[in-house]
């Protein structure tokens, strides 16, 4: 229970300061000794009440031309998330969600560097819409959507808006979809629960670090510990 509690810290900490990443540092932390089947889910009842918390927060900020499409490509993703999650091998699934971690750190590291605002592509929109459905269907990832919002939005709190309100309907249908397939139990929402006095305590010291420090350097060293985490998860299940 005190690695459960020191990865929700963890997460929701980052997840209050740059406003994305919460799952792959939830995820990253626990992968080593749980499955995906308890994590995901986990994560998910303990991320709904943050995005609702953050987009609130942001609400002048949102873009719905934008957040619209990512939400339908991003449920039409879901499903065969759900079916990879629910019969793919978790070892082999552990290596690949290694893999993801890095080159997701990587082009997020890149983009620090060359912040350059880019034009919106509908052509881009789809790929990354359908494969970040994918992934938060299987490890409730949205950090593929975050490299795609992080370029077409104009500052951090705009950022912060659209992710936050993509993924409060996403999560929403992730919690029926979960339920329906008997991946989300009432043993995970009580275990969830003895975690919330955690997550909230790391989301409110994220928001307030956030307001005092420099949000870019900090990102860039979550950054690259992600990089680090991945590769380690993937030599670990060679």
């Amino acid at each position: 229970m005190a690695w459960w509690m020191t990865a929700a810290l963890c997460a929701f900490y980052v997840k209050g300061l740059c406003g994305f990443a919460n799952t792959l540092v939830f995820s990253t932390i626990l992968s080593f000794g749980s499955s995906n089947l308890m994590i995901t889910p986990v994560e998910l009842l303990l991320g709904f009440p943050t995005n609702l918390i953050i987009a609130w927060r942001e609400r002048r900020s949102v873009q719905w031309s934008l957040c619209i499409p990512l939400i339908a490509l991003m449920l039409a993703g879901n499903i065969p998330g759900l079916f990879l999650l629910k019969n793919t091998d978790s070892g082999k699934v552990k290596i690949f969600f290694g893999f993801v971690i890095v080159l997701i750190g990587i082009e997020m590291l890149a983009r620090e560097y060359f912040p350059k605002k880019a034009k919106e592509s509908k052509v881009l929109l789809a790929v990354i819409g359908i494969l970040s459905g994918v992934l938060s269907g299987m490890y409730g990832i949205g950090a593929m959507m975050a490299a795609y919002v992080g370029r077409v939005t104009k500052d951090s709190r705009a950022f912060k808006a659209n992710m936050c309100a993509v993924f409060i309907v996403e999560n929403i249908f992730r919690i029926f979809l979960y339920a329906a397939a008997g991946i989300l139990t009432w043993r995970t929402v009580s275990f969830s629960a003895l975690l919330y006095p955690v997550m909230f305590a790391g989301l409110f010291a994220g928001i307030k670090s956030g307001n005092m420090m420099n949000e870019g350097a900090v990102k860039k060293l979550v950054i690259v510990m992600l990089i680090l985490s991945g590769g380690a998860l993937v030599l670990n299940n060679l």
